[in-house]
C-alpha cells in the first residue's frame, strides 16, 4: 500500500534415511544397482506437516522416474512441489515434473508437498518403490509435535549433492503453522470478478488461477486461502491485500504493472507464506508486510525491473504496534536488478535474510533500521555496490548480523549489534552455490502445484 516517501507451528524435525541394495529399473536405463530414499518431516502442527523427500540414483542414469508409498496413519498429501503427486487411498504416486525426470548416476532428486495427519501420530512410510522397484529399508515414526527450543544454533553446511530445500521453512511455520485452504476442493478462476470474489469469501478455499488477469487496486484475501498460479499464470495491474487475516498461501503466480503494492500484508496479518512467485514493473512494493503482522516467510521469489521490492515496517512511528512482531524469513528469493529494499527493515528482531542471490542491485541490499535485529546469511551478492547497512534515511540503525555470505564484485556491509535466535530449523546451502540454485529454481514456472 502507498505510504510516506521516507519508508524507503510447532515444529517437529525427523528424517528417515531408507537404503537398498536390490535393483532398481527405469525407463532407458539397464542394470541400476539401488536406490537411496530420504523421508524428512520438515515441521508440523495441528492438522498439518510439511514432508521433503530426496531421491538418490544409485545405478544407470534415468530419464523419469516415479516413487510410491503408502500411510497407515490415515495423512493424506494435499500440494506439491518439484513433482506431480496423486493420492488413492493410502497410496501416494510422485512422479517428475518436465525439469527434473533425469538423474544422472549417484545423482538425487527431491520434492516437497504439505500434508494432513491426525495430530496424535504420523509414522514415516516404511517401504518405497521407484518406477515399480521396492526400496526398502528400516525406518523411525515421526512423533508427536514438541514445542522447539527458544533459539537454534546455526546450521551446518549440507554436503554438495543435497538439494535445496523448497517447502516451507522460517517464521510461517511457527505460531500453528501455515496451511492456508488446506484439502478444501479446488476453484478455478479466470477472470477479475471471478478472482475478487473467490479471494473475499469465507471459509477455507484453494483458488487456481488460470491465464492472465487484468485488474486494478488492491483485491482483498480472507484467511484460509491457498492462491495458485497454473501454468503461465498471470496478474497484471492490480494487487493482493491480506489486512487482518491469517492463514493464506501465496504461490507460482506472475504479477506485473501493479498500481499500488503488489502483496500488501498488514494490520496483524498472521501466518502467510509467499513463495515462488516473480514480480516486475510494479508502482511500489512486491511484497510489503507492516503494521505489527507477523510469521511471514517469503521465499523462491524473482524480482526484476523494479525499484522499491520489500518494506518490511512502514514507518518509523509505528513502534508500539510493530515491536515483538514483523518476525520474517526471506529465503532463496532472486534480487535480480531490483534496486532497494532486498528487504529494508524496521523493528522487526529477529528477520532472517538467507540463501539469497543479489545481482546488480544499484541501491542497496539489506538495510536493518530502528531497533530490528537482521541476520544476513549464506547469501550470495554480485554487483552490488552497497550489500547491506546499518539506518537509511531518516531511520536509525538497527542491528545486522552477517555470516557465511559470498561476496563476487560486492564488498562486505556494514554490520553491528546482536540478533535473536532462529527458532525453527532450517538447512542453510552454501553460499558459493547460492546463484545457480536460486537461478534455477526461483520464480513461478519452476515448481508443480
Amino acid at each position: 500500500m502507498r505510504t510516506p516517501r521516507r519508508r524507503t507451528t510447532l515444529i517437529a524435525a525427523t528424517t528417515v534415511a531408507l537404503l537398498a541394495t536390490g535393483t532398481l529399473t527405469a525407463v532407458a536405463a539397464h542394470a541400476a544397482t539401488g536406490c537411496a530414499v530420504s523421508y524428512t518431516v520438515g515441521g508440523q502442527w495441528q492438522g498439518g506437516f510439511t514432508g521433503n523427500v530426496t531421491v538418490t540414483n544409485l545405478g544407470d542414469p534415468l530419464s523419469s522416474w516415479s516413487l510410491r508409498w503408502s500411510y497407515s496413519a490415515g495423512q493424506t498429501v494435499s500440494d506439491a512441489w518439484n513433482a506431480t503427486v496423486t493420492q488413492s487411498g493410502s497410496t501416494v504416486t510422485a512422479t517428475n515434473v518436465g525439469y527434473n525426470g533425469s538423474v544422472p548416476t549417484s545423482g538425487s532428486v527431491s520434492f516437497g508437498f504439505n500434508g494432513t495427519w491426525n495430530n496424535s501420530s504420523n509414522p514415516a512410510p516404511t517401504s518405497f518403490t521407484l518406477n515399480g522397484v521396492t526400496c526398502t529399508g528400516s525406518t523411525a515414526p515421526t512423533g508427536a509435535p514438541t514445542t522447539p527450543p527458544s533459539t537454534t544454533p546455526p546450521p551446518t553446511t549440507p554436503p554438495p549433492t543435497t538439494p535445496p530445500q523448497t517447502g516451507l521453512v522460517g517464521w510461517a511455520t511457527q505460531n500453528g503453522g501455515t496451511t492456508g485452504g488446506g484439502n478444501a476442493g479446488a476453484t478455478t478462476v479466470s477472470t477479475a470478478s471471478a478472482l475478487t470474489s473467490a479471494l473475499n469469501a469465507t471459509g477455507a478455499a484453494v483458488i487456481r488461477v488460470s491465464g492472465t488477469i487484468n485488474c486494478s487496486g488492491m483485491l482483498r484475501v480472507r484467511s484460509n486461502k491457498t492462491i495458485l498460479g497454473n501454468a503461465g499464470a498471470t496478474i497484471v495491474g492490480c494487487g493482493f491485500n491480506i489486512s487482518g487475516d491469517r492463514n493464506v498461501i501465496i504461490r507460482n503466480l506472475t504479477f506485473r504493472d501493479w498500481n499500488d503494492d503488489a502483496v500488501n500484508v498488514q494490520e496483524s496479518a498472521t501466518n502467510i507464506w509467499i513463495d515462488h512467485n516473480t514480480f516486475s514493473n510494479g508502482y511500489d512494493g512486491t511484497v510489503d508486510i507492516k503494521r505489527g503482522s507477523d510469521f511471514v516467510t517469503v521465499s523462491w521469489n524473482r524480482v526484476y525491473n523494479h525499484d522499491k521490492t520489500m518494506l518490511l515496517g512502514h514507518s518509523d512511528d509505528n513502534g508500539s504496534q510493530d515491536i515483538g512482531h514483523l518476525r520474517v524469513t526471506y529465503h532463496h528469493n532472486w534480487y535480480d536488478g531490483s534496486r532497494q529494499r532486498n528487504p529494508r527493515v524496521r523493528f522487526g528482531n529477529p528477520v532472517h535474510v538467507y540463501n539469497n542471490y543479489y545481482y546488480n542491485n544499484a541501491g542497496y541490499g539489506v538495510a536493518s533500521t530502528m531497533s530490528a535485529g537482521v541476520l544476513v546469511e549464506g547469501n550470495y551478492f554480485e554487483n552490488v555496490k552497497d550489500t547491506y547497512h546499518l539506518g537509511e534515511a531518516d531511520s536509525g540503525p538497527g542491528s545486522l548480523v552477517a555470516r557465511n555470505n559470498h561476496f563476487v564484485n560486492s564488498p562486505a556491509g556494514q554490520t553491528g549489534g546482536s540478533v535473536a535466535g532462529i527458532p525453527y530449523p532450517y538447512t542453510l546451502d552454501s553460499a558459493s552455490s547460492v546463484k545457480s540454485v536460486v537461478t534455477a529454481g526461483a520464480g513461478a514456472g519452476r515448481i508443480s502445484v
